[in-house]
């Protein structure tokens, strides 16, 4: 179990993909930062003498890697896939049920560890809103939280500003990225840095936060 002044180590999802990659970033250029294990289903694309990289296709049968996921102190999941054109079943086994199958093995490897799930603004904690991909997000947060991780958070991101020189931002960015500032002005508290969401992850296996529930507002305080 990590204590303020030790070093952690994490194991990170969905990094070959915007927000996860853009999480990995911020969480390698950490000093409190020990080593940091990328569990995807491709390579990353990314090298640094603190990452190791397990390629692994079966997020829903981890029997092959378990050997190698124990001793860490936080998992930062970022992984996850758009609802558009999802009915609901196949949305929701690739939301609450792969997401939760990782986070069973992991609880039982690593009890002391604390869990950070990238959800989503707007996510019903209800599980009985209209919105489809809401109700699935929220079921996830609320089936992560009652299990027996020393803590578990989901991260609510609005509207992301992308992290500078990465690799996978979305290809939108590059003819939206004026819509940023507009954004801040406009509604700033549906918008933060994605260093910011990576930095507030972190914090969150360091030190904790007061919510389990992060909305944009939290999410930045967090990040100081």
């Amino acid at each position: 179990m990590n204590t303020p002044s030790s070093k952690i180590k994490l194991i990170i999802t969905g990094a070959s993909g915007m927000v996860g990659e853009g999480v990995l970033l911020t969480a390698l250029k950490r000093e409190d930062v020990e080593s940091v294990l990328v569990v995807g289903r491709k390579p990353c694309g990314t090298t640094h003498p603190k990452l190791k990289e397990i390629i692994h296709s079966d997020f829903f049968n981890l029997a092959a890697i378990e050997s190698q996921l124990n001793g860490y102190d936080g998992c930062l999941f970022c992984l996850g896939v758009s609802s558009v054109g999802m009915k609901e079943e196949e949305y929701t086994k690739l939301t609450y049920t792969l997401t939760t199958t990782f986070a069973q093995t992991l609880v039982k490897l690593n009890p002391a560890m604390t869990f950070c799930y990238i959800s989503g603004a707007s996510t019903d904690s209800s599980e009985k809103g209209k919105m489809m991909w809401a109700r699935v997000k929220g079921r996830t947060e609320n089936a992560l939280i009652k299990m027996d991780f020393k803590r578990a958070y989901n991260f609510r991101p609005g509207a992301l500003e992308p992290t500078k020189d990465a690799k996978n931002t979305l290809v939108y960015y590059k003819y939206l990225g004026w819509l940023i500032p507009v954004i801040r002005l406009l509604a700033p508290n549906s918008i933060c840095k994605l260093e910011d969401l990576g930095n507030a992850m972190v914090n969150a296996v360091t030190k904790g936060y007061e919510k389990q529930v992060l909305e944009v507002k939290d999410i930045v305080v967090l990040s100081k």
